[in-house]
C-alpha cells in the first residue's frame, strides 16, 4: 500500500528555519517525482516544490532562495528545507506523488505556522 508521511512541522518566528520530511513506502521511490504542496484555510492548495527522478528541483515564484527540496532515493525520502520564513508561509503542507495520471498519493499533512 501507498504511504506517504509528513513529520516536521511546528511553530516558528518569522525568519526562522523549519526542515520537513516525507517517508514514502509502497511503490518503488526512485522512479517517481515528489512534490511538496500547502494549504491555508479557505483557500486552494497551492504548489510548493517539486523534485524530478532526476533530482532536479522546481520552486513556486514565493520561496525560490528561501526552500530547498531534496531526495535521498536510498532513504525513500523527501525532504523540504524552509529559511527565512514569512507569515505568509504558514499552512498545512502536504507531500504528493503521482504513481499514474489517475492515481493522486497525498500524506496526511504537517502544520507549519509562522508567527506575525
Amino acid at each position: 500500500q501507498v504511504q506517504l508521511v509528513e513529520s516536521g512541522g511546528g511553530l516558528v518566528q518569522p525568519g526562522g528555519s523549519l526542515g520537513l520530511s516525507c517517508a514514502a513506502s509502497g511503490f518503488i521511490f526512485k522512479f517517481y517525482a515528489m512534490d511538496w504542496y500547502r494549504q491555508t484555510p479557505g483557500k486552494a492548495r497551492e504548489f510548493v516544490a517539486a523534485i524530478t527522478i532526476g533530482s532536479q528541483p522546481i520552486y513556486v515564484d514565493s520561496v525560490k532562495g528561501r526552500f530547498t527540496i531534496s531526495r535521498d532515493n536510498a532513504k525513500n525520502a523527501v525532504y523540504l528545507q524552509m529559511n527565512s520564513l514569512k507569515p505568509e508561509d504558514t499552512a498545512v503542507y502536504y507531500c504528493h506523488t503521482k504513481l499514474n495520471p489517475s492515481s493522486d498519493y497525498w500524506g496526511q499533512g504537517t502544520q507549519v505556522t509562522v508567527s506575525a
